[in-house]
């Protein structure tokens, strides 16, 4: 009864440590596979705020040679934005499906000009704010709501030097009963339902800083370069060139002055910000930025260019010069065998990933590397105690079942224990006595 009661506790005690071994084994997978994919890629993202990498490449060059890294945009060219009150335009729109179905322009509005009513009916009646564009609400305001003002409103926002699109619609409804006004949304628009004769006011506003007046747009754009030597950090990499809109240039260091390094004179006329670098050297390697910054419209393009620097171009072979000769055709001219043609040098155009905190990256991985091998080892040992543990509860079971034999058995066992034993004893007393016999007989001989 007490080996019993034994093997029921040790078997609810193995239950519940395999139970709370398969957490910890669970947290601890959990947990690395978060730490492997998870981390170093929080770790990559930390280079958002330099702005979005849309180009990267490996160039491999001659020594002695010219490199020139392209930066190109179309959307930094100064000259698309002359007429910057044309660019940024609002404007208003009607969709009536009663009695069919038709697009009516209500008004448009741009910077420094007086908004464009279409319709004589909604002029002084229809208007939206003066200082829309410069505190960014373009809210129409309807005075006098009639049964005509009805139907789908969508307020349009263009700014085309910036390539910015934007639509935003609200449904109007009108009603009799002041007690049915009221405003909701429905899945996909805002509608409101307007006491006819009253007023209401379609909100639409925007109060991002592309739609106010800032500072001077031509010290909005910026373009720089910056390079990175092998095994300098990002954060530590040298500034070469500012370049501004306005003509302005900040050059850092003696490579541009004495032409080591050029940039376009008309970067921002044509858009490209490309950098040429002379006569190649060794010293020159590594990696390349372009930054391409305007906070006006919210743009932040980097391009990233490894350089790495190859051996020098052998010199060509010397040419002896002799008599002019009259030239003459042989039949199945050949080319000579001799004549050994030099290779051009092969570009290889790669797109690397870039991020800034690379020695974060790579101490992420090395992390993720141990924490691997911390759970082999885990999952290892964990298998061995479970493998001790399952050949412990069959021991216990076998014992179990041999401590269910009956008290009539071990009688029994006994018994026969104790038959060999008088069984032995018998024959021993037997073989005695036969003896006895052999001894009295010859006795008995001995006597006649």
């Amino acid at each position: 009864m007490h080996t019993h009661h034994r093997v029921a506790a040790y078997r609810l005690f193995s239950r519940l440590s395999r139970r709370s071994w398969k957490r910890k084994t669970d947290m601890l997978l959990l947990f690395l596979i978060s730490a492997v994919f998870f981390v170093p890629s929080a770790w990559g993202q930390s280079s958002s705020s330099l702005g979005v990498v849309v180009e990267a490449r490996n160039i491999t060059l001659p020594a002695g040679t010219q490199a020139v890294l392209p930066c190109n945009n179309p959307r930094m060219v100064w000259t698309r934005d002359r007429l910057k009150d044309r660019q940024r335009v609002v404007h208003w729109d009607l969709v009536r499906s009663i009695p069919e179905y038709s697009v009516e322009r209500i008004l448009d509005m741009s910077p420094g000009v007086k908004e464009r009513v279409y319709n004589g009916f909604n002029k002084g009646r229809i208007t939206i704010p003066k200082t829309a564009f410069t505190d960014g609400n373009f809210s129409l305001v309807i005075n006098n709501v009639g049964a005509a003002d009805r139907g789908v409103y969508s307020c349009n926002l263009h700014h085309h030097y910036c390539q910015l699109h934007q639509s935003i619609k609200i449904q109007l409804n009108t009603t009799k009963l002041a007690r049915k006004e009221k405003r909701y949304w429905d899945g996909d628009k805002t509608v409101f339902v307007v006491l006819l004769g009253s007023s209401v006011v379609l909100p639409c506003v925007n109060r991002r800083p592309l739609w106010t007046e800032g500072q001077q747009e031509d010290q909005q754009q910026v373009a720089h370069w910056d390079w990175q030597p092998p095994g300098v950090r990002p954060d530590l990499a040298d500034r070469l060139v500012d370049l501004y809109a306005s003509g302005e240039r900040r050059q850092y260091g003696p490579l541009f002055p004495v032409d080591k390094m050029s940039v376009s004179e008309d970067a921002f006329s044509v858009g490209d910000f490309s950098l040429t670098i002379s006569n190649l050297q060794p010293i020159d390697k590594g990696l390349y930025s372009c930054h391409l910054h305007h906070h006006y419209c919210g743009l932040q393009e980097r391009r990233i260019f490894r350089l790495m620097v190859g051996p020098p171009l052998p010199p060509p072979p010397l040419v002896l010069t002799a008599a002019p000769a009259v030239p003459h055709a042989l039949p199945n001219d050949e080319p000579s065998h001799n004549v050994v043609e030099l290779e051009r040098p092969r570009v290889f155009n790669v797109i690397l990933p870039e991020h800034r905190g690379h020695f974060f990256q790579q101490l992420g991985y090395i992390l993720a590397t141990f924490f691997l091998l911390a759970f082999i080892i885990t999952t290892v040992i964990v298998l061995t105690r479970r493998r001790r543990e399952r050949g412990l509860e069959y021991d216990l079971q076998r014992s179990k079942r041999r401590g269910h034999v009956t008290g009539h058995e071990d009688i029994a066992l006994d018994a026969t224990e104790l038959k060999v034993c008088n069984q032995e004893h018998l024959n021993s007393d037997y073989k005695n006595n036969l003896l006895k016999e052999r001894d009295m007989s010859k006795d008995r001989n001995k006597g006649k």
